[in-house]
This record gives structure tokens, C-alpha cells and sequence, in this order.
């Protein structure tokens, strides 16, 4: 009975795989084809990404408010500012665009200048009644300037929602349905039908409107993310097989390569559509993942063949050596690698688990099909050419490997020395690390609908909604005045908050209602007393029109109540503040016997679930450094091995630490991946020189300094090439136009930098200064797992 991932093993699976050639090829085609027919289920996500569980505290309060009162991000603005809108000829161009608007199944409503309503008393019939700033389209300069002096000093219930009196920016307010809001007929409306609307209108007018608004934002990103699946794919392709190729000078095995790691790109597709899983900001990075971890698997394998073929030239025995002494390695370099990625999928964030479960299996995936179809495929092919195992004579590479030789040698005191200086610094710069809750900040600055964002933040404070709920726990207890007076004080609060926007209730309609009631004298502007109150409500009851205004601010029964506020583009520091304020202020004016109050809204949400990912970020990355030791543990049977394997691969990942709280980059959903990703590649490197430093001492007879050196020029070269690929094509997401994935991109690739220099620095240098204590037999006893045969060495 042969062992589990013994030679014998190896050996079965290597004749398994070379005698059923075109068995496993068709095999490997229906698979494809398979996984092909399940790339119409993928779809990308049309909702913002939901980092916190559906049980959570916080996703529970939101999506009562959705019930209560239904989608709050379907508003879609349109924005201008300049003066010549105020002319005849542009102003009713203005209107008529809106107009426009209406006739599309998609919205709900539009609010434009034309729309605008005065409230008017009607005192023979004890009521109110809504009258049309605009009554038909305006015919002359004057009606503009009597527009304008009505609209900027004698209604400030309109302030701010719909215009700005200081700056005179005008904007318009597109309502979509709400059941189109997270679904493709949004994106459908703003690809082509909102936006060919306004080419045209600027165009025709010669203004630049700005759009702005939840539903429009997201599109766009959406869209721009899609775009970079595509471009992610070929720059890796094209970055990796150009690195490969100089490596091999050999189209063939370069062409061979881009084979597998496409085959694997299409797996990864079907695995995303056969769960049934959107492409969210962090799935449609892993196609592009695997083709930068694929490639030095194949590197692995025709680095052996073509060794094996230049040494013996039987091809059959080279591959079926291919086979049994690199499918160990591969396999357990793949398994640490995934347990990195698999350490999400026990996180409570749906985002991370559906990256974890997708990442892990696919890299599995990739290795299967590596391992199947390069030793394949070289049955098919003629013997390699001289000039294509030049490379194998390594001399240019022969430089580095002497140098790192000659560090671990005579300059062991500068490594740690240097080390710690490293370890110091990097310990400072993490507390400098700050969180980052931002819906946009990862948005891709570059872009017109960004300067957009950043225009109505400046002219209107911003896009991002902030929900208050407020349930009075009667039916009709909104409009008490006592209710209607904590609100208000509530709101004062609000204004003065220079990160929100003027909110939006009932209040403001109320006391609207009392401007008109004195015949709109602004000065009336306020709150009605008590004894006002009673006789402006019934007039208020008596107007069907006032109805329709208070279904956005007041709920059917009268027992809820909603405050809008926009809140600006913020860090989360300034958010939380301005949190805890508004509680504190809440908790103060509305006593919890009788009011159930609550904040939400998608840009709370998202800031809750970053810090919410951030606690989890510790979890991962203690499970990943966990599961990776229990592998060490299982294949060397040394615990003191596991504690020198750890420290020159927790090194890197400080020092990446240090390097983001010195750059200001901020943890954040994109960033949060960096630790579990590096520390899971990085820890094959330790894999790969353990086990042939363990050889090294059984064929030296356990001397130390003769078996750290032959490791160290063993595996140095192998690292060098693994670790190149790994750095640029990590590197290719610092292409994207996404601050997140740049962030991601360059920390990876700056961390498995790191990580190979300290393996092959560090690691060598704690075994030559601990020998005493851990190189000897009882320590290095018989591995669980050979990875590097025997056989090797006596080759």
C-alpha cells in the first residue's frame, strides 16, 4: 500500500495520465464547453457591494427603511451652471429636456424649474393650492428675471434641492422607478437614453451639464469595471508570456503556456456562472489572478522537462518525471496558495466569500490543468531545439545567486540588523494606517462622472444619501408639532454640519405651508405655533395636493418619517464623528419611550462595512497563517521549523503594513485583500527551500553551512523567476483606473518582493544561527510529504 503524495503515488498518476493522452483531452474539452455554457449565467452586479452579513444590526436597519418608505438611491441629477441658462431660448431648452424625460416607462418622476409648484392660499375655500412657477414656456426676458427673483429669495423651501441661491447652479431631479434601480434596466436608461439625451442637449446649446446621482454613478463604475476584465486579461497575458518567453526563448512553450492559462481563465468564467455569482470589484480580478499564478506553474513544469530531456534525452521518462517530482511541489505551492484566498469564505461578508470560494477553486483549477495538459501536449511535440535549453546554463542569473551567497556568508549581522530596522519602522507606519469608508474614493479619478461628483458636492454638498428614520410608534404621529419641533432641531443640527446637505422632510413642507399661508412672506418661514397649527393643518387637509408631496417624507400611515441629507465624499474618521453627533443629538431631543429613531442610508452602510471587514481582516489572515502551518507542520513534522518558516514571511507583510500608513494608503475593502493574498503565494518560496534544505542535510550528512548553500543556489534561481512573473504581473493592475486595485496591485507585487528577498536572505540565515536547535534528525524527521524526490540527488 503505497502513501498518500508518496513517490508510488506520483508514479501511478504520472502513467495515468501519459497512457489516456486523448481520453483526458476530450475530457478536458467537455469540462470547457461545459463551464462555456454557463458564462450567459454571469452578470455583473447592480447593486453597491454589500460587505456586511444580511443579519447584521446594520443591514437589518436598512432594509427597514427600505420597506418603509422603498428604494432611496433611484435620483438621478442633472446639473448647470452658468449664466447664459438664463436666457429665453436656453431656459425653455432646459424645460423641454426634462419634459422629455417623463414620457420613459423607467421614470417615476422628473422635477425641474418648470415643475416647481407655489403653494397658494386659497382663503374662500379654507385650502391650498399648487400654481406652476411656469405655466406654459416662457416668451421673454422679463418672465426669466421675475422667474429668477421669485426663485432665489422668495422660496427657500426649493433651496438647495433644486438650485442654489448663491452660486445660481440650476439642476433638475430624475426619479426612476424603484423596481429598475438594481436591475440592467437602469443601466439600459443611462447608457442609452439619459446620456445621448444631454450629447445632444449640449450639443444643440453649447452648455455643459453635469449628471450626477447613485443610479448614474454606478452604471458608469459598473461599466468601467467590465472594461477592465477585458484589459486586465490581455495585459497579464501579454506581460507573463512576454517574461515567460525571455526566460525560455521558446514560442512553442510560451504558446503552450497562454493554452493552459487561458483554458483556466475560461474555467474561472464557468465557475463564476455555475454559482450563480455577480461579477462584483473583486471576482473580475480573478481571471486575470489566475493567469499571473498559472504561469509559474508552467514555468515549474518545462523548466523540469526540458532539465530532464538535456540530462537523459528519453522524452517519456521526462515527463513522467515532470510529473512525479514537480506534481508534489506544485501541488502543495497551489494548496498554501488557495488556503490563502479559502480563508475569506469563513468571513461573514458575502463579497469575500464568493472571492474566496471562486479564487480558491479556481487556482486549484489552474494547477490540475497544468499538470495535465504541458506533459501532454510535450508527447505530441518533437525534442526541444539546442538554443531552447540555453537557458538552463543560467549564466546571467549566476551574478544574483552569488551575491545572495555572499550576504548570507559574511553579512549575516547587517540582514538582521536590517531586519529590525525594517521591523521598527514598519511598526511606526502602521499606526498611521487609517480606515476608509468611502463609496467613491476608489472610483477612477480620471473620469468625467468623478469631476461630476466632486461638482455637486461643492454646489450642493454632495450625492451620497444619509437616511433619518423616525417612528413616532403611533399612527398620525409624524405631524404632531411636538414631533414636528424635535425634527427641526434635529435638522439645525444637520445645517450646521458643513460635510451634509440641507435636509429634506416634512418640516420644510410644513413650514412652507405656513409661508403661504401668510401669503408668502418668507419671513413666515418657520414652524407654525399652536395655535397657527390647528387651522394651517386644516387647510393643509383640505388640499389634495399637499398629499402628493408628503408621500416622500411621511409614510401611508403617519407613523414614520424620513430626514434626507446628501453627505460629501468624507474619511471615515469625519464620518463617524458626524455620526456620533447626530446620535448624540438624536438621543437628547427624541425620548425612547416615544420615538424609535435611526440612521442609514448606502453611504453608512458602506462605511459600517469596511470597518466590519477590517475586524475580519485579522481573522483571515490568522487563518490563513493557521492553515499554512498546519500544512508546514504536516510535511516537515517540526514545530520549530514552522516558527523559522513564519518570520521572514510575516516580515513582508509589516513592512507592506508600514509602506501603506507612510503613503496614506487606507485600509479598505481592495486593500484588505493584500495580507492573505501575499503571505499565501509568498510561503511557497519557504516551502520550495525547506524542502530541499532538508535534502541538502540527508545527502550532506547533516552539515549545516554545505546545506544551506546548496539550497540557497538550488532554489535561488527558481524564486528569482516565480518571483519576477509574480511582480509584474501583479503589477498590471496598477493599469487600472480604480485607486483600490492600483493599491492592490502595487502592495502585491511589493510584498512578494519583499517576501523573496527575505526567504532567500533571512530564512537561510536563521537555519545557519539556530542550527544547533533545529538541523538535526530528530528535529527533520521523515516528512509527512516529499516534495523534492530522492531521486534528484543522486542525478
Amino acid at each position: 500500500m503505497f502513501k498518500l503524495f508518496s513517490t508510488d503515488f506520483w508514479d501511478i498518476i504520472a502513467r495515468l495520465i501519459l497512457r489516456n493522452k486523448i481520453v483526458i483531452l476530450i475530457g478536458i474539452v467537455l469540462v470547457t464547453l461545459f463551464f462555456s455554457t454557463k458564462w450567459e449565467n454571469m452578470r455583473f452586479t447592480y447593486t453597491e457591494a454589500n460587505l456586511l452579513p444580511d443579519e447584521h444590526d446594520v443591514n437589518i436597519t436598512y432594509n427597514n427603511f427600505l420597506k418603509t418608505f422603498g428604494e432611496e438611491g433611484n435620483l438621478i441629477v442633472l446639473g448647470v451652471k452658468d449664466s447664459t441658462l438664463f436666457t429665453v431660448k436656453k431656459l425653455n431648452a432646459w424645460n423641454k429636456l426634462s419634459e422629455d424625460f417623463k414620457k420613459y416607462d423607467e421614470v417615476e418622476t422628473v422635477v425641474s424649474i418648470k415643475d416647481l409648484q407655489k403653494l397658494v392660499k386659497d382663503t374662500e375655500n379654507e385650502k391650498f393650492n399648487l400654481e406652476p412657477f411656469i405655466k406654459d414656456s416662457i416668451s421673454s426676458l422679463a418672465q426669466v428675471e421675475t422667474l429668477q427673483e421669485e426663485l432665489f429669495k422668495k422660496y427657500p423651501f426649493y433651496d438647495n434641492f433644486l438650485f442654489n441661491n448663491k452660486t445660481r447652479t440650476i439642476r433638475t431631479a430624475l426619479y426612476l422607478k424603484k423596481d429598475i434601480v438594481n436591475t440592467s434596466a437602469r443601466k439600459d436608461f443611462v447608457v442609452n437614453i439619459l446620456i445621448p439625451h444631454i450629447d445632444s442637449f449640449e450639443e444643440s446649446n453649447n452648455l455643459d451639464v453635469r449628471i450626477s446621482g447613485m443610479p448614474y454613478i454606478r452604471t458608469l463604475n459598473s461599466q468601467n469595471i467590465v472594461d477592465e476584465i477585458s484589459l486586465f486579461i490581455g495585459a497579464a497575458l501579454l506581460v507573463t508570456s512576454l517574461i515567460f518567453f525571455l526566460f525560455f526563448r521558446s514560442f512553442r512553450a510560451t504558446i503552450i503556456s497562454l493554452i493552459v492559462v487561458c483554458i483556466g481563465v475560461m474555467w474561472t468564467l464557468g465557475i463564476l456562472g455555475l454559482l450563480n455569482y455577480e461579477i462584483t470589484v473583486l471576482t473580475a480580478l480573478i481571471p486575470p489572478l489566475i493567469i499571473v499564478i498559472g504561469i509559474p506553474n508552467c514555468i515549474f513544469l518545462i523548466n523540469k522537462y526540458q532539465h530532464e530531456v538535456k540530462l537523459h534525452g528519453n522524452k517519456v521518462k521526462s515527463l513522467q518525471r515532470v510529473i512525479t517530482k514537480i506534481g508534489n511541489a506544485t501541488l502543495m505551492t497551489n494548496v498554501t496558495t488557495a488556503s490563502g484566498f479559502a480563508t475569506f469564505i469563513l468571513t461573514e461578508s458575502k463579497l469575500l466569500k464568493e472571492f474566496g470560494i471562486v479564487a480558491s477553486l479556481s487556482i486549484l483549477a489552474i494547477f490540475i490543468l497544468c499538470l495535465l495538459i504541458i506533459p501532454i501536449i510535450y508527447t505530441f511535440l518533437p525534442y526541444p531545439k539546442e538554443r531552447h535549453l540555453e537557458h538552463l546554463n543560467k549564466r546571467w542569473i549566476g551574478g544574483f545567486v552569488n551575491w545572495m551567497e555572499h550576504m548570507v556568508r559574511q553579512k549575516r549581522i547587517a540582514i538582521y540588523t536590517t531586519s529590525l530596522v525594517l521591523l521598527i519602522v514598519s511598526i511606526i507606519g502602521i499606526y498611521q494606517i487609517k480606515i476608509s469608508g468611502s463609496l467613491i474614493e476608489d472610483m477612477p479619478k480620471k473620469t468625467e462622472f468623478f469631476n461630476d461628483i466632486r461638482f455637486f458636492e461643492e454646489e450642493f454638498n454632495g450625492i451620497m444619501p444619509l437616511e433619518i428614520m423616525i417612528d413616532t410608534k403611533r399612527k398620525k404621529g409624524v405631524m404632531k408639532l411636538s414631533t414636528l419641533k424635535r425634527m427641526d432641531q434635529l435638522e439645525d443640527l444637520i445645517i450646521e454640519t458643513p460635510e451634509l446637505s440641507k435636509p429634506i422632510s416634512v418640516v420644510g413642507l410644513v413650514k412652507y405651508s405656513k409661508q403661504a399661508y401668510y401669503n408668502g412672506n418668507t419671513k413666515f418661514y418657520q414652524l407654525p405655533t399652536s395655535q397657527e397649527n390647528s387651522f394651517i393643518l386644516s387647510y393643509a387637509k383640505n388640499s389634495s395636493s399637499n398629499v402628493d408631496l408628503l408621500k416622500n417624507f411621511v409614510d401611508s400611515t403617519g407613523q414614520y418619517a424620513r430626514i434626507t441629507t446628501f453627505m460629501k465624499d468624507v474619511g471615515t474618521d469625519k464620518m463617524e464623528r458626524i455620526e456620533e453627533n447626530l446620535q448624540t443629538k438624536i438621543d437628547k431631543v427624541f425620548p425612547k419611550e416615544k420615538y424609535d429613531v435611526t440612521m442609514t442610508g448606502k453611504a453608512l452602510v458602506f462605511q459600517k462595512g469596511t470597518k466590519y471587514l477590517v475586524k475580519n481582516l485579522a481573522i483571515s489572515l490568522s487563518l490563513a497563517i493557521f492553515l499554512i502551518s498546519l500544512f508546514m507542520a504536516y510535511m516537515f513534522r517540526s514545530g520549530r521549523m514552522i516558527i523559522v518558516s513564519l518570520i521572514p514571511n510575516l516580515l513582508p507583510l509589516l513592512v507592506t503594513a508600514g509602506l501603506m500608513g507612510y503613503l496614506g494608503v487606507p485600509i479598505k475593502p481592495s486593500t484588505i485583500l493584500v495580507f492573505s493574498i501575499a503571505f499565501g503565494i509568498s510561503v511557497d518560496d519557504t516551502i520550495h527551500f525547506l524542502a530541499k534544505y532538508r535534502q541538502e542535510l540527508q545527502a550532506n550528512h547533516w552539515k549545516i553551512k554545505t546545506s544551506v548553500y546548496g539550497a540557497l543556489r538550488e532554489t535561488g534561481v527558481s524564486m528569482f523567476y516565480t518571483s519576477i512573473v509574480l511582480f509584474f504581473g501583479f503589477s498590471v493592475f496598477t493599469i487600472s483606473s480604480f485607486g483600490g486595485t492600483v493599491a492592490l496591485g502595487a502592495l502585491v507585487s511589493a510584498t512578494l518582493l519583499f517576501a523573496m528577498l527575505s526567504n532567500l536572505l533571512l530564512l537561510p540565515s536563521l537555519l545557519l544561527s539556530l542550527e544547533r536547535s533545529i538541523a538535526n534528525k530528530e528535529v527533520l524527521r521523515e516528512p509527512a510529504i516529499n516534495i523534492i524526490p530522492e531521486e534528484d540527488e543522486e542525478e
